[in-house]
């Protein structure tokens, strides 16, 4: 690979369509606020660089960014590119990830909102992120230690698991398809209404209004805090340790509780059979 270090960059299209280069060291801004810096570049390393101005990595293939800065001046950082690694790096930019596949991201701290917009097949680890609407629309997620701050987040995904997280986060995971949380904290308002196949295994749930309008929702062996007028309108197979604080209106299944303060049933369609005070059952198993 050609090796480009110890450089500043502010033009236009600085090292546009580049091939093969290891670019270290460098930064990225200046007068000349030019923008797309490396767009439709192939085979690229940018190592330990700075990065502050607009749409760097558009229409990239095979990309790795280790130990860089991208500032929230750096707005649209990687679009429509393919096959990307990040590590140890910092991405503060307003939309950083968008309409990208193949993407790793490992020990990275995120300030991004419209992080993750309709990406398919990405992986990320031991990284901090705080965000609106993160990961909208995208497919194909594996997460693993990450921790997350924001609103709106997970909403209309398909094909997630995520292990060991932790998760801050109002509306999570709306509409979302074929997910898998296991080992979690979610706490906030209205998670996962409208979701469908969505499974959490020894998990704990905190805030308002959890599980409404949800199809063949399944939650084996979890801990609920501060939950009530839960499972409103949905399909349900609940297994649950702690006291729920009140159940409204499932419309289907079991739910088996340590306790439940309030059970609420007003609804002539709600056929949902809840059970308390008995040990772990194995009808989620």
């Amino acid at each position: 690979m050609d090796i480009i270090e110890n450089r500043s960059f502010d033009e236009e299209r600085a090292l546009y369509g580049r091939k093969n280069i290891s670019v270290r060291k460098c930064s990225f801004d200046g007068p000349a606020d030019g923008e797309s810096a490396l767009k439709e570049a192939r085979n690229v390393e940018a190592k330990d660089c700075y990065f502050d101005l607009r749409y760097p990595f558009w229409h990239n293939k095979k990309l790795k960014i280790q130990g860089s800065v991208m500032t929230e001046n750096c707005r649209a950082a990687l679009w429509y590119s393919d096959d990307i690694k990040i590590y140890d790096s910092r991405l503060h930019g307003i939309k950083a990830l968008r309409e990208c596949s193949n993407v790793i991201i490992r020990d990275c701290d995120i300030i991004s909102p419209e992080f993750g917009w309709s990406v398919k097949n990405i992986t990320m680890e031991s990284t901090r992120a705080e965000s609106e609407y993160f990961m909208m629309r995208s497919e194909n997620l594996n997460f693993k230690n990450v921790n997350f701050k924001g609103k709106y987040s997970f909403q209309y995904t398909e094909n997630a698991v995520f292990e060991n997280c932790v998760f801050d986060t109002k509306d999570a995971f709306w509409h979302g398809r074929n997910i898998t949380v296991k080992n979690s904290i979610i706490k906030g308002e209205y998670p996962a209404w409208y979701s469908e196949g969505l499974t959490l295994i020894n998990c704990t749930v905190i805030g308002t209004q959890p599980f409404c309008y949800c199809k063949n929702l399944m939650l084996i062996n979890c801990e609920m805090t501060d939950t009530d007028l839960a499972f409103e309108r949905s399909e349900v197979e609940a297994d649950i340790t702690t006291r729920v604080e009140s159940i409204k209106n499932p419309l289907s299944g079991h739910i088996y509780a340590a306790a439940v303060g309030e059970i609420i049933m007003n609804d002539e369609n709600s056929k949902c059979k809840i059970i308390t005070g008995g040990k772990k059952r194995m009808c989620c198993a």
